[in-house]
Order: C-alpha cells, then structure tokens, then sequence
C-alpha cells in the first residue's frame, strides 16, 4: 500500500507503485539486484475477510480483479497495481457469493477502475 491511489470506485481502489530494475554498474550496483526482468505489469488483489465474509466471495472477486486485469494490462504502465476492496457488497441485494449479479456488479466496476488508472 506504498503505492500511490491512482483511482477509486464505490467498492474498490487502485494502488501503483512503480517496478524500477537498478543497474548492475554504478552506485546502485550495491542495491540488491532483481531476480528477473520485468516486462509486464504486476497485479494484485486484497480482499479482507472485513468487507467479503466468505471464503467463496472473496475467491470470486479476486478471480474477477484477475480476468478484468487480464483484457487491460497492455494499457497499463509497467508497475505493481494492488486492487484492494474498500467497502462490501450488500448481502441483501447479492444473496448466492457466487450469482451473476454479483460477478457483473463486480465486473463493471472494476473495468471502470482499470479503465481510470489507464487513462
């Protein structure tokens, strides 16, 4: 969460933090080096146990932060992005964790969040 707030919907936020490679010459070369080349952007999600009770909504939301990353992560600057939900979905409204209300709600808003910290 180190990372600057690049955009933020009713249920979600979008934390980046840029991945810099140091050099392996000059006064960086004393910096531990990476492990691996970046060539891609890194996404994360958290979905506290606070705001998603059950095992299967919180799995059911990270799989969708992962498919909707997934269709715009060409867009997005070579960074780590975290997804963190901030509020839960009302229980009353999205009965089954699983229903495709949920998944569309979901869906829809993250593709709103990810379309922000593109642009």
């Amino acid at each position: 969460m180190a990372g600057a707030t690049v955009s933020r919907t009713a249920h979600f936020v979008l934390h980046r933090v840029a991945l810099s490679v140091p050099s392996p010459t000059g006064p960086e070369s004393l910096r531990p080096q990476a492990l691996f080349v970046v060539q891609e952007p890194w996404i994360g999600a958290l979905i506290p146990k606070r705001w998603a009770k059950r095992a299967v909504t919180r799995n059911a939301i990270k799989r969708q932060i992962y498919i909707v990353s997934q269709a715009i992560e060409p867009q997005l600057p070579l960074a780590a992005h975290v997804v963190r939900l901030r509020s839960g979905f009302d229980r009353t409204q999205f009965v089954s964790a699983t229903s495709d209300a949920l998944k569309r709600a979901v869906r829809t808003e993250l593709q709103a969040l990810f379309s922000r910290a593109a642009a």
